[in-house]
Protein backbone atom coordinates (compact mmCIF):
# COMPACT_ATOMS: atom_id res chain seq x y z
CA UNK A 1 0.00 0.00 0.00
CA UNK A 2 2.94 2.32 0.38
CA UNK A 3 4.82 1.84 -2.20
CA UNK A 4 1.62 2.28 -4.63
CA UNK A 5 1.07 5.80 -2.75
CA UNK A 6 4.57 6.42 -3.24
CA UNK A 7 4.06 5.34 -6.93
CA UNK A 8 0.90 7.76 -7.27
CA UNK A 9 2.94 11.03 -5.80
CA UNK A 10 5.92 9.98 -7.49
CA UNK A 11 3.79 10.26 -10.68
CA UNK A 12 2.19 13.73 -9.91
CA UNK A 13 5.25 15.53 -8.87
CA UNK A 14 6.70 13.88 -12.41
CA UNK A 15 3.83 15.42 -14.37
CA UNK A 16 3.98 18.83 -12.64
CA UNK A 17 8.21 18.68 -12.73
CA UNK A 18 7.91 18.03 -16.85
CA UNK A 19 5.13 21.25 -17.12
CA UNK A 20 7.19 23.48 -15.00
CA UNK A 21 10.30 22.32 -17.14
CA UNK A 22 8.65 23.26 -20.15
CA UNK A 23 7.40 26.86 -19.09
CA UNK A 24 11.46 27.52 -17.61
CA UNK A 25 12.55 26.55 -21.43
CA UNK A 26 9.77 28.37 -23.11
CA UNK A 27 10.20 31.47 -20.65
CA UNK A 28 13.62 31.37 -21.25
CA UNK A 29 13.77 31.27 -24.95
CA UNK A 30 11.28 34.18 -24.84
CA UNK A 31 13.45 36.08 -22.76
CA UNK A 32 16.57 35.56 -25.20
CA UNK A 33 13.80 36.12 -28.56
CA UNK A 34 12.88 39.91 -26.82
CA UNK A 35 16.04 40.41 -25.68
CA UNK A 36 18.11 39.74 -29.36
CA UNK A 37 15.30 41.18 -31.08
CA UNK A 38 13.48 43.66 -29.78
CA UNK A 39 16.54 44.53 -26.99
CA UNK A 40 14.22 44.44 -24.46
CA UNK A 41 14.20 41.26 -22.09
CA UNK A 42 11.60 40.12 -19.80
CA UNK A 43 11.86 41.58 -16.42
CA UNK A 44 12.16 39.04 -13.98
CA UNK A 45 12.47 36.25 -16.06
CA UNK A 46 15.55 35.12 -14.34
CA UNK A 47 13.50 35.26 -10.91
CA UNK A 48 10.79 33.46 -12.15
CA UNK A 49 13.22 30.57 -13.52
CA UNK A 50 14.89 30.49 -10.03
CA UNK A 51 11.32 29.83 -8.25
CA UNK A 52 10.49 27.06 -10.74
CA UNK A 53 14.06 25.35 -10.41
CA UNK A 54 12.96 25.24 -6.34
CA UNK A 55 9.88 23.11 -7.58
CA UNK A 56 11.58 21.35 -10.53
CA UNK A 57 14.16 19.91 -8.43
CA UNK A 58 13.26 18.73 -5.66
CA UNK A 59 10.36 16.72 -7.92
CA UNK A 60 13.30 15.75 -10.29
CA UNK A 61 14.73 13.94 -7.12
CA UNK A 62 11.89 12.30 -6.23
CA UNK A 63 11.81 10.74 -9.72
CA UNK A 64 15.16 9.41 -9.73
CA UNK A 65 14.62 7.80 -5.68
CA UNK A 66 11.67 5.70 -7.50
CA UNK A 67 13.48 4.56 -10.49
CA UNK A 68 16.66 4.17 -8.66
CA UNK A 69 18.75 6.50 -10.42
CA UNK A 70 21.05 7.66 -8.19
CA UNK A 71 24.87 7.29 -8.98
CA UNK A 72 26.48 4.43 -7.01
CA UNK A 73 30.21 3.72 -7.02
CA UNK A 74 31.01 0.37 -5.73
CA UNK A 75 34.96 0.62 -6.51
CA UNK A 76 35.35 -0.13 -3.15
CA UNK A 77 32.62 -1.78 -1.51
CA UNK A 78 32.49 -4.40 -4.35
CA UNK A 79 35.83 -6.03 -3.14
CA UNK A 80 33.83 -6.87 0.05
CA UNK A 81 31.92 -9.98 0.82
CA UNK A 82 28.36 -9.93 0.10
CA UNK A 83 27.33 -9.74 4.10
CA UNK A 84 29.07 -6.42 4.49
CA UNK A 85 27.97 -5.10 1.05
CA UNK A 86 24.43 -5.85 2.59
CA UNK A 87 25.20 -3.94 5.75
CA UNK A 88 26.62 -0.99 4.56
CA UNK A 89 23.73 -0.85 2.08
CA UNK A 90 21.14 -0.97 5.35
CA UNK A 91 23.18 1.81 7.48
CA UNK A 92 23.50 4.05 4.52
CA UNK A 93 19.97 4.12 3.56
CA UNK A 94 18.65 4.09 7.13
CA UNK A 95 21.32 7.13 7.64
CA UNK A 96 20.58 8.88 4.60
CA UNK A 97 16.30 8.70 5.73
CA UNK A 98 17.27 10.24 8.79
CA UNK A 99 19.30 13.20 7.22
CA UNK A 100 16.20 13.56 4.59
CA UNK A 101 13.84 13.78 7.25
CA UNK A 102 15.65 16.55 9.19
CA UNK A 103 16.24 18.57 6.40
CA UNK A 104 12.69 18.42 5.23
CA UNK A 105 12.07 19.63 9.29
CA UNK A 106 14.29 22.42 8.73
CA UNK A 107 12.98 23.38 5.65
CA UNK A 108 9.45 23.44 7.09
CA UNK A 109 10.92 25.73 9.66
CA UNK A 110 12.39 28.03 7.38
CA UNK A 111 9.44 28.14 5.84
CA UNK A 112 7.26 29.55 8.58
CA UNK A 113 10.48 31.84 9.11
CA UNK A 114 10.19 33.52 5.64
CA UNK A 115 6.57 33.63 5.95
CA UNK A 116 6.89 35.99 9.14
CA UNK A 117 9.70 38.11 7.87
CA UNK A 118 7.91 38.45 4.50
CA UNK A 119 10.51 37.86 2.01
CA UNK A 120 10.17 38.40 -1.70
CA UNK A 121 11.97 38.23 -4.69
CA UNK A 122 13.44 41.42 -5.69
CA UNK A 123 12.44 42.51 -8.71
CA UNK A 124 8.85 41.11 -8.73
CA UNK A 125 8.14 41.19 -5.38
CA UNK A 126 6.81 38.06 -5.57
CA UNK A 127 7.19 36.33 -1.87
CA UNK A 128 9.51 33.38 -1.09
CA UNK A 129 7.34 30.59 0.63
CA UNK A 130 5.24 29.49 -1.19
CA UNK A 131 7.78 27.93 -3.87
CA UNK A 132 9.96 26.47 -0.36
CA UNK A 133 7.07 24.38 -0.15
CA UNK A 134 7.65 22.35 -2.88
CA UNK A 135 11.01 22.01 -1.50
CA UNK A 136 10.21 20.30 1.28
CA UNK A 137 6.93 17.97 -0.16
CA UNK A 138 10.06 17.20 -2.38
CA UNK A 139 12.09 16.00 0.63
CA UNK A 140 9.54 14.18 2.41
CA UNK A 141 8.25 12.16 -0.92
CA UNK A 142 12.16 11.34 -0.93
CA UNK A 143 12.07 10.49 2.46
CA UNK A 144 8.90 7.98 1.40
CA UNK A 145 10.94 6.19 -1.57
CA UNK A 146 14.32 5.79 0.75
CA UNK A 147 11.65 4.14 3.27
CA UNK A 148 10.12 1.96 0.69
CA UNK A 149 13.50 1.12 -0.70
CA UNK A 150 14.83 -0.03 2.76
CA UNK A 151 11.73 -1.96 3.66
CA UNK A 152 12.07 -4.05 -0.01
CA UNK A 153 15.91 -4.76 0.66
CA UNK A 154 14.82 -5.87 3.95
CA UNK A 155 12.21 -8.45 2.91
CA UNK A 156 14.89 -9.30 0.02
CA UNK A 157 17.49 -10.29 2.48
CA UNK A 158 15.02 -12.21 4.78
CA UNK A 159 14.60 -14.55 1.84
CA UNK A 160 18.01 -15.03 1.69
Amino acid sequence: MLANIAKNVTRMMTAVGAAVLAMMMFLTALDVGLRYVFNRPLVGAFELVEYMMAILIPFSIVYCAHKRGHVAVELILGQFPEKVQVCFDLVTTFLSILFVIVIAWQNFLYIHETYILGLTSAVLLIPTYPFMIPVAIGLVAFALNLMIHLLEFLSEVKKR
